[in-house]
């Protein structure tokens, strides 16, 4: 481990440093966080792909002095660089992606282009290649005892990381905070859209053994019939039932508590970013009215851990990039809180 003896928590932070201004390198490091600069399945609005080093940026107002878990960070936390060709790949598939979305739209019937067709080709194959890349990143650091997070993006960027997980923990369940459900059979015919990546994750990973999600107020008649159809391996907390439970006397602790008995011993958490009210991610690619405010979502991580189940890994997703860098420091701050919450779960594990 690095030694923290010179290292001052209460000075500026060093901008030469990592992210939260942390003096770690990767191999110093129990957490690696990976960035997935990709966001060519976006429907609405777009930069989240860029929006890593506009974190990494913002962190560094972030204070290291974590209620929940104050020494967390000095197990390591590393923020890798966003990898250029991933992000190239992204660009010009995105550019595809935007003629061929406007192009359906209009009501254009995909058998009548040849050009269309091949579009629509080169767009999943791209997703294909993303999803095989964030695959072997991630096995290969899980491989090496490392605890893994992924920075997206789009809501499409985690699903190699959950093959690799599988594989390396077995049965295990998604907690998603999300707006979205999420559980599109291929979007707009995309394979591996942002909104087909629960859809995705329960059809090709059988190890994932329950999905339970919440905060969900956004959604069609399809993935509802999908949820009431999935035999129990979907439990969704829809955003209006919640609150109405809160309207009429219940608290959050006894949904809280109700939500994590739905949960396996292992739990995933993928977190959209458009979960929360939109007033704290005004800029992110679907906002939604409603949403949990951050100490309603760290407070449901919290309980989980405390309940004796292990948090093994997490993707926060679809950060927007804002004017005045709000949707950044929001942002920023969600990824050290939950850094330190899994770093806190696993803290027997520590190297």
């Amino acid at each position: 481990m690095i030694d923290l003896t010179h290292f001052d928590t209460d000075s500026v932070a060093n901008p030469n440093n990592g992210i939260f201004g942390l003096p770690f390198s990767e191999n110093d490091s129990r957490l690696i966080i990976l960035p997935v600069p990709w966001e060519v399945t976006v429907s609405y609005k777009a930069g989240t792909a860029r929006v890593a080093e506009k974190i990494c940026h913002a962190s560094m107002q972030v204070d290291l002095l974590d209620d929940d878990y104050p020494d967390g960070w000095k197990q390591g936390i590393f923020l890798r660089d966003p990898d250029k060709n991933i992000l190239m790949k992204s660009d010009y598939l995105r550019k595809e992606a935007e003629l061929y979305i406007n192009y359906i739209t209009e009501g254009e019937e995909l058998c009548n282009n040849k050009f269309m067709q091949k579009v629509l080709r080169e767009i999943n194959e791209g997703s294909e290649f993303l999803n095989n890349w964030v695959y072997e990143q991630t096995k290969e650091l899980l491989d090496r005892g490392k605890l893994v997070a992924i920075l997206g993006g789009d809501h499409s960027a985690p699903l190699g990381y959950y093959k690799a997980l599988a594989e390396k923990q077995g049965d295990f369940g998604i907690l998603q905070i999300d707006a979205h459900c999420d559980l599109r059979e291929a979007y707009e015919y995309l394979t591996y859209s942002h909104a087909s990546i629960m859809f995705n994750a329960l059809k090709e990973i059988p190890q994932l053994t329950r999905l339970v999600q919440a905060g969900i107020r956004d959604y069609s008649p399809g993935e509802l019939e999908f949820i009431k159809n999935s035999n129990g391996r979907i439990v969704t907390y829809f955003d209006k039932n919640i609150k109405e439970r809160i309207y009429e006397g219940e608290n959050w602790k006894k949904i809280v508590e109700e939500i994590i008995s739905y949960l396996p011993q292992k739990v995933y958490l993928s977190f959209d970013i458009d979960g929360l009210d939109p007033k704290l991610c005004p800029n992110t690619g679907t906002p939604v009215a409603g949403g949990f405010e951050t100490q309603q979502v760290y407070y449901l991580i919290r309980k989980i851990i405390e309940s004796g189940r292990k948090f093994i890994g997490f993707d926060l997703n679809e950060v927007g990039i804002s004017p005045n860098e709000w949707d950044e420091n929001v942002g920023a701050r969600v990824l050290f809180k939950l850094c330190n919450l899994l770093l806190a779960s696993n803290e027997t594990n520590a190297v």
